[in-house]
């Protein structure tokens, strides 16, 4: 009876553990303008922590410097907290560092790197992810606001230039991941900022009918800013479809697992009565 028991709370368990996995909810890191560097004394960054399209509760934003984690608005951050999950960097006395969400039961988001420059270079690249197949225009900014011809490098391998300090890459793919970095003919390099890509999420609705482009030039960064809003963090957008119906298939293995040790509890007790009731027969003989 004692195994039996036990069963029955392990079984409980799992189908709770299941269960729970249907309430997780998509979150990200929402980082307004899209880039990852900026220059000291620009204008405030608005960092929020954004689920299901709203701001999340139960959020908080965090900065990593080093071995050290602490919560956006702390003392020395150089960054205002509206509330938990929201706040906004200040770029004169903030030095960046690697922020993400956090939630209280433990779960967090993507990371995302921001680089505050004191020099007179920076490269505009997209913060989050950038979705495989589309395009992006990268920009090499000069502090006094000047558009010279710029030099482009990933991984410092010269990729190419580009008039007024821009460059496009189109159809990105995974290999067009790693290290960016600009340079004019006068001035050294920027620092480095990372591009990733990922592939978008599998969805079974039908395409869209729009002749739109994926993206526009003119534009990129708030494209990308957009679908960062609900793909950007390490959590999947939706609870993986697939779950449900392996917890039905899970449930009934579990089930079956018990009445097959109901049936050899029931049967061995039954020999022990059988080989009983003989003994006290036999006396009876004798």
């Amino acid at each position: 009876m004692k195994m039996f028991l036990v069963f029955l709370s392990l079984l409980s368990g799992v189908s709770v553990l299941l269960l729970s996995g249907l309430t997780v909810s998509a979150v990200s890191l929402s980082l307004s303008p899209n880039v990852q560097q900026f220059f000291s004394g620009d204008s405030k960054v608005s960092l929020s922590c954004v689920e299901d399209g709203q701001t999340g509760g139960g959020w908080t934003v965090k900065r990593t410097r080093g071995n050290q984690t602490e919560d956006c608005g702390a003392a020395g951050l150089g960054s205002t907290r509206f509330n938990s999950s929201f706040c906004g960097l200040d770029l004169l006395s903030s030095s960046g560092g690697t922020f993400f969400c956090e939630h209280t039961s433990g779960q967090r988001s993507d990371d995302v790197t921001i680089i505050v420059s004191g020099g007179p270079l920076i490269i505009e690249v997209p913060a989050h992810p950038l979705l495989t197949g589309s395009d992006v225009t990268l920009r090499c900014k000069h502090r006094d606001g000047s558009e010279p011809k710029a030099h482009f490098f990933r991984d410092d391998v010269f990729i190419g230039s580009g008039p007024k300090g821009e460059f496009t890459l189109h159809h990105v793919s995974q290999s067009d991941e790693g290290l960016y970095s600009c340079s004019t003919d006068s001035l050294l390099k920027c620092k480095q900022s990372r591009l990733r890509v990922k592939d978008p999420p599998t969805t079974t609705s039908d395409p869209p009918t729009s002749t739109m482009s994926p993206s526009t030039p003119s534009a990129p960064f708030s494209s990308s800013l957009s679908t960062s809003t609900d793909s950007s963090s390490g959590f999947p957008t939706s609870f993986p479809h697939y779950l449900l119906l392996v917890l039905p298939a899970v449930l009934v293995f579990l089930v079956l697992v018990l009445v097959i040790i109901l049936r050899l509890w029931r049967k061995r007790t039954g020999m022990k009565t059988v080989s009983f009731t003989f003994t006290l027969h036999s006396d009876a003989i004798t």
